[in-house]
């Protein structure tokens, strides 16, 4: 069976790329297209697939892709598909679904979000620039999600990452979606758990952008002393950097044995944006290590408070997004870190393993298949 994946981009590897990844197991003969490619920043995971990248993809543009937005249309109408697919994938949370098909190709969309910054979240997004600018990319936001609208039913269809997104789907598209939650590496179940090392901080780690809110844990580790790693890059590392005391440190971007490290070491993964799903809480679920989250969005289906049972959890909520209610959730935590079981942790971790991914994936496909066939 001949297959095109698209997705977004490949600049950094992140839960959407390991997603298409995973696909790609499946379909190891695919092709890939996509916005941006970097095979040098990317890495070799691409290996073996014929990748075709828009006419946006040069370096300058790859430099600036989330500030060039607007061009992301034209990006996705210069790919043009090099065959006829017995199927199309598309993997989305930009503008992947919007590719042109021909020949009515059965296209299933994964969905890990409507675009964020047209759909639910543009205020976040508009507040976190200056305020002259805000008018030009309130209208430049709109633009792009009347765009978005248009290619909506271009999908046949939605796969979303959680119910959470499942949700979006239905409140935005008008469309129904089926879930298949992402992949865990089966990998990170292979170590030991290392119960005897002492754990000394506490670890924020994704991509540093203003919808993670990592804002909140510098005003709150700057009043608290402790002491806080965090591992990522993003457009507002530098000015975090700034507003850091010296009980903060940003690590930047690591190699997954320099991550594996610092999470043996970490009391708890803070998690204090509003995600999607999230898929960075199950990867250090697998080690055991819990998780204070934000009680809102994925979140909500992967982690595990259980009040009257600690050991019976993978981690503890909170309910504002404010340095205030994750200060008092640390306090919370601390007050019971030693009845967390790490065994249990990861066990729970374990339900999202990329095997279980594979298996439900690859009957969702076939069972689209057999009805458009």
């Amino acid at each position: 069976m001949k297959v095109a994946v698209i997705h977004y981009w490949f600049l950094t590897r992140r839960g959407g790329e390991k997603v298409v990844e995973s696909i790609l197991k499946l379909f190891p003969e695919a092709d890939v297209y996509t916005l941006f490619y970097d095979k040098n920043s990317y890495g070799d995971y691409l290996r073996g697939h014929k990748v075709y990248a828009s006419k946006l993809n040069t370096k300058f543009l790859r430099s600036n892709y989330q500030a060039i937005f607007p061009l992301y249309p034209y990006g996705i109408k210069s790919l043009k598909l090099k065959q006829d697919y017995d199927l199309i994938i598309s993997s989305e949370s930009g503008p992947a679904k919007g590719i042109e098909i021909y020949n009515n190709t059965p296209h299933l969309c994964y969905i890990h979000s409507p675009m964020r910054y047209c759909w639910g979240f543009t205020s976040e997004y508009l507040n976190s620039v200056n305020r002259f600018i805000r008018p030009i990319l309130k209208a430049l936001f709109y633009r792009l999600r009347e765009w978005d609208k248009s290619t909506i039913d271009n999908v046949d269809l939605y796969i979303a990452n959680s119910e959470n997104v499942a949700k979006r789907v239905r409140k935005f598209y008008k469309r129904d979606a089926k879930v298949v939650f992402p992949p865990v590496s089966d990998e990170l179940f292979l170590k030991p758990l290392n119960k005897t090392q002492s754990k000394d901080f506490y670890l924020s780690f994704g991509a540093i952008t203003p919808y993670k809110r990592i804002n909140l844990l510098i005003e709150a580790f700057n009043r608290t002393g402790e002491k806080l790693i965090i591992i990522g890059e993003g457009s507002e590392l530098s000015k975090l950097r700034m507003k850091a005391n010296k009980n903060i440190q940003f690590k930047g971007a690591l190699k997954w044995n320099e991550i594996e490290e610092i999470i043996s070491k970490t009391r708890a993964l803070l998690f204090p944006g509003e995600e999607d799903f999230g898929l960075i809480p199950l990867e250090v679920m697998a080690y055991g290590i819990p998780v204070i989250a934000y009680k809102k969005g994925g979140a909500l289906e992967t982690v595990v408070e259980n009040k009257m049972y600690v050991n019976k959890s993978s981690g503890i909520f909170f309910n504002e997004q404010t340095s205030d209610s994750i200060i008092y959730a640390i306090k919370k935590f601390e007050k019971v870190a030693n009845d967390f079981n790490p065994y249990w942790i990861r066990n729970h971790a374990k339900k999202f393993k990329e095997s279980i991914f594979l298996k439900n994936i690859e009957l969702e496909i076939k069972t689209f298949l057999d009805k458009v066939n």
